[in-house]
């Protein structure tokens, strides 16, 4: 079962808290640093696509990709002139090179550790010399600190209950998701389903190497609340050997 199978209908109403527009913000500044005037921006693991509007609608050519058809048909249906490509972040596979790559709202530590290298790998080949790649990550402090803590999101038509445990030799933050909806209002009938998601803890370190050895360069970090931003440029030599 892919993560966000069942969610993924609900997902813009569970998500209503975040500010979208100022993630835009951070990252439209991120990719357009040092003068830079990307004109088409790839959005990984997109979701349902509401950032990826938020930023075609500032004139952004964009492409977004996700794992998760159901996300990906839930952000179809949203309108705005967005390429939706149903692909894994490991087996990124484009029909050209985008002017800048972006990956928000931690859905790297989604990523296991030994699959990050890759990750970059295939970022690094289809974006254009000189090209930013911004993402954010939950610090590791963060996932820990939501061991053994219950999340509760209760409307009249929809209960979700989000429970989560760190394994701290595995540095895995797993979160078993109940997701209750009312099928039929005057028979009080709900229906139940359940997900299981699990992110991973990655130290800064270890990320801005893994960048480093992919081609990045002039890795940018940065932390606040508990969330890490890296901007990496995508190095101009060693596209060029």
């Amino acid at each position: 079962m892919s993560a966000y199978q069942h969610l993924a209908a609900h997902y813009d109403r569970l998500t209503e808290d975040v500010d979208y527009q100022s993630f835009a913000d951070r990252y439209e500044a991120l990719i357009t640093r040092d003068g830079r005037r990307p004109e088409l921006v790839l959005d990984l693991a997109c979701g349902t696509g509401t950032l990826t509007n938020i930023l075609a609608s500032r004139g952004y050519q964009m492409i977004g990709t996700d794992a998760s058809a159901e996300m990906l048909t839930c952000a179809r249906e949203k309108a705005g002139e967005v390429l939706y490509l149903h692909q894994s972040l490991q087996e990124l596979d484009l029909y050209g090179t985008v002017d800048a790559a972006i990956c928000t709202l931690d859905s790297l530590n989604y990523i296991p550790p030994e699959d990050l290298a890759e990750v970059f790998r295939r970022v690094f080949l289809f974006l254009n010399p000189g090209g930013v790649f911004a993402f954010d990550l939950h610090t590791p402090e963060k996932l820990m600190g939501l061991d053994g803590q219950l999340f509760c999101d209760e409307r009249a038509d929809l209960l979700c209950l989000w429970r989560c445990s760190y394994d701290e030799e595995r540095r895995t933050c797993s979160y078993e998701i109940d997701l209750f909806t009312r099928e039929n209002r005057a028979q009080n009938h709900w229906s139940r389903q359940r997900e299981t998601q699990i992110e991973y803890a990655h130290m800064a370190t270890e990320v801005q190497a893994k960048l480093e050895q992919s081609g990045f360069c002039e890795v940018d970090i940065t932390q606040e609340e508990g969330r890490i931003f890296f901007a990496a440029i995508c190095s101009e030599n060693d596209k060029r050997n």
